[in-house]
């Protein structure tokens, strides 16, 4: 029997787990199984040569129980409404589990944004705004930058909310750039984060990374900052990296600055001098200390979750592990960093962008790095402790410390 891949079956799939542990009433499990609302709309965009193009685009609110809606938006080509969800429930829990005042949602537009000049992706970013801006603000529903949007994505998003508005609320949007009230220190959050984890998980493990090795597949945002936090921060010796068109591997060390620089030069890893090239399927099967899955969806799967012999397995995308794969890598012992624990410095880092917003004064860059080291150390244990005190793997504990804490609200409030 083939394994199913659909992204929000399998969010339901690890929710229905953790509700079987947690013993949750069949109408609180049956609640947090959907979102509690989605916009579907249409985004008309006058190209460059004169037509219009029809845009299809999503924006899932999950559950906003615990505070207003928070998550990305992803400009892809090949975005599906199933991922949006998947991707709102994941962000429900990722909030609830690092414990900050936010709920979940997510949002996505059909589109190629690589195939879109300058003054085409600032026409659809304003429309997306003018078509969701009843649906968001700072006490409804935060987006933020996600696959394929960025900083200057964002401060064109914030400047049509407030044209339409007619009042500044910088806080609507994150991700901005830092000269219209964005955060220090979000540019690398979500690796940043992912890195505390790992420390983390060292100390409980015993293992010191100093020289040992570590392996990065995608090689976008979250994956060279990865490469040069582990680096820095932890002194691993990164040997592989991919992006979507390959990987290279040096198994004396690839340098994060010199392999960023090729990166940003060519537009690929590929080629980078001294390095082999290997495939993202065989990096993933590399015999290293660390993994770190960067890149999209369901790349660790029952066919390969056995070859897996990373010690440590990092998730710094979203969803890189079917449910089936979990089984096998807890059952082989390999410590899995679950992506709503990993990855949540991004969340974290929004949500001090939101605060920075709200009073106007802006916090120096070690006070953000402080503040969210002990978010991100204080999630990474209270999950550790109830994987242990369940025994059950690490995915299943974080949705155990999330979902109570998602669940408690809602009873708290009479929704349910």
């Amino acid at each position: 029997m083939s394994e199913k891949l659909n992204p929000f079956a399998i969010a339901q799939t690890q929710l229905d787990k953790a509700a079987q542990v947690l013993q949750l009433p069949p109408d609180m499990h049956a609640f947090l199984r959907l979102p509690m609302r989605e916009l579907h709309f249409t985004i008309p965009v006058r190209m460059d040569d004169g037509s219009t193009q029809i845009f299809q685009g999503f924006r899932v609110q999950y559950n906003d129980a615990r505070g207003p809606a928070k998550g990305g938006l992803r400009f892809h080509w090949e975005e599906t409404i199933d991922t949006v969800r998947a991707l709102a429930a994941w962000m429900t829990w990722k909030t609830a589990v690092v414990d900050i005042p936010l709920g979940g949602g997510k949002g996505g537009v059909i589109c190629d944004p690589r195939a879109l000049s300058q003054g085409e992706l600032e026409r659809l970013s304003r429309g997306f705004m003018r078509v969701i801006a009843r649906s968001i603000g700072l006490t409804k529903d935060v987006p933020a930058p996600d696959v394929y949007t960025h900083p200057q994505i964002m401060a064109w998003m914030m400047d049509e909310y407030e044209v339409l508005t007619g009042h500044h609320e910088p806080g609507v949007i994150t991700g901005k750039p830092l000269e219209l009230g964005g955060s220090a220190g979000r540019g690398d959050a979500t690796a940043r984060g992912g890195i505390y984890t790992v420390r983390e998980t060292a100390k409980i493990l015993g293992l010191d990374l100093k020289g040992k090795t570590a392996a990065v597949q995608g090689y976008g945002n979250a994956g060279t900052f990865a490469h040069q936090l582990a680096q820095e921060i932890l002194g691993l010796k990164i040997v592989a990296v991919s992006d979507s068109r390959g990987g290279i591997i040096n198994w004396d060390g690839l340098d994060a600055a010199e392999t960023m620089a090729h990166k940003a030069n060519t537009g690929a890893v590929r080629n980078f001098p001294g390095a082999e090239e290997i495939s993202n399927e065989a990096l993933l099967e590399l015999e290293v200390d660390v993994l770190f899955p960067s890149a999209l969806e369901n790349v660790i799967t029952k066919k390969n979750a056995a070859n897996i012999k990373a010690k440590i397995v990092a998730e710094l995308a979203n969803g890189p592990t079917t449910p089936a794969a979990d089984d096998i890598l807890y059952e082989n012992g390999v410590y899995v960093l679950p992506d709503f624990l990993c990855n949540a410095g991004g969340v974290t880092v929004s949500y001090f962008e939101m605060v920075q917003n709200a009073y106007q004064y802006y916090w120096p860059l070690e006070m953000v790095h402080e503040r969210l080291d002990q978010k991100m150390t204080a999630a990474f244990h209270a999950v550790d402790k109830m994987a242990r005190q369940k025994k059950v793997n690490n995915r299943v504990a974080a949705y155990l410390v999330a979902v109570d804490r998602v669940a408690q609200a809602v009873h708290l409030r009479g929704w349910v």
